[in-house]
């Protein structure tokens, strides 16, 4: 019974750090796909930031630029840009003296 008990704490411990963190990414991408609507400016997996335009169930198109629409596997998105709260943008515009 005393050698049983590293192998169960051993298995506890691969489950707290390694499994479960992996399941709520999991379950907070599969939340973030759910939740999408047309108009939400998202960043898909590589690195294109777009607003979109169109989807179904398993379909995205996504407008990077004025007149550029692209389409995505719906689980190519991988965020959702939320917009500043105070409604300034964020952009940041550097003078001649700053560069």
């Amino acid at each position: 019974m005393a050698s049983l008990l590293p192998l169960l704490l051993l298995g506890a411990m691969m489950w707290l750090l390694l499994i479960r963190p992996q399941q709520q990414r999991v379950r907070r991408q599969q939340e973030l796909l759910q939740a999408l609507e047309v108009g939400d400016e998202v960043i898909t997996a590589g690195g294109m930031i777009g607003r979109i335009r169109a989807m179904n169930n398993e379909r995205v198109e996504i407008e990077l630029g004025p007149g550029v629409v692209v389409e995505f596997l719906r689980g190519a998105v991988s965020q959702r840009l939320v917009e500043p709260s105070n409604g300034e943008d964020d952009t940041i515009v550097l003078d001649d003296d700053d560069r």
